[in-house]
């Protein structure tokens, strides 16, 4: 069985089609850090800039986790925007283009672990 899952804020989406709309509605609105929580405990983050998003996946909170990476990207990049006010900045080995971001939380929705084609680096 698939997890569902909730936005930290509390918002639960009406389908697993409605939360990428969600997030995709929030990150147009300037609000570029979201995390969501599953029925099993999981926790699933998107910080994005809008071009570049870091995405995590962890198993609990204080697991470190994973996160997607693009290998062999070369530079760095600026406006990752936490909701605290921090300005962070990442290698863009270690982020993923937003469209494919997007693609990596749908998949995880919608199947529970990210997509076969993506390379992620344990962070445990």
């Amino acid at each position: 069985m698939v997890d569902s899952w909730i936005f930290s804020d509390g918002t639960v989406p009406a389908s697993l089609t409605a939360a990428l709309a969600v997030l995709r509605e929030r990150i147009d609105a300037g609000q570029l850090e979201t995390w969501l929580a599953s029925s099993r405990g999981r926790s699933l983050a998107v910080i994005t800039n809008t071009e570049r998003a870091m995405v995590m996946l962890l198993d609990d909170e204080d697991d470190p986790g994973e996160h997607a990476v693009t290998p062999g990207a070369a530079g760095r990049s600026k406006g990752f925007i936490l909701t605290n006010g921090q300005h962070d900045e990442y290698p863009d080995e270690d982020t993923v283009p937003l469209a494919d971001a997007l693609r990596i939380v749908d998949h995880i929705l919608t199947a529970g672990a990210p997509p076969g084609d993506t390379t992620w680096s344990v962070d445990r």
